[in-house]
């Protein structure tokens, strides 16, 4: 994992950065910490045809056939980068949304060049507070 060029950097020039920085380099910069938290690796270092855990929130849901099979795919996103999961054989999956955080695992695969996890394992996970 690569160190943010701020760590052990002064006090002031992180409090600077975090003012001049868009809002969202901010939420990409909060939702790989959360990822992080959560024991996901984070989806701009996925390598393919590795075993690995994701921690992320779902910023697309869609039910679309692949191989003529129904499959449900979703996007995950963690700050780093993202991931497609795709679930074969499904046209719904209760609680699976846009906007929900999950933890999901499996074989990381590749398709057309895209990171994917064909049947993943997952956790959805509560929003703070909840």
């Amino acid at each position: 994992m690569s160190r943010s060029p701020l760590v052990g950097a002064p006090l002031w020039r992180r409090a600077l950065q975090r003012f001049t920085a868009s809002e969202s380099d901010l939420a990409a910069r909060d939702a790989l910490a959360e990822s992080a938290r959560q024991g996901g690796v984070p989806c701009g270092q996925l390598a393919s045809r590795s075993r690995a855990c994701v921690c992320g929130t779902l910023r697309s849901v869609t039910a679309r056939p692949r191989g003529g099979v129904p499959a449900v795919e979703a996007e995950l996103f963690d700050g780093s980068g993202a991931v497609s999961l795709v679930w074969l054989g499904r046209r719904r999956i209760a609680g699976v949304e846009p906007g929900r955080r999950l933890k999901a695992s499996g074989l990381v695969a590749e398709d057309d060049g895209q990171r994917v996890i064909f049947n993943p394992v997952y956790e959805l996970i509560c929003p703070d507070g909840a």
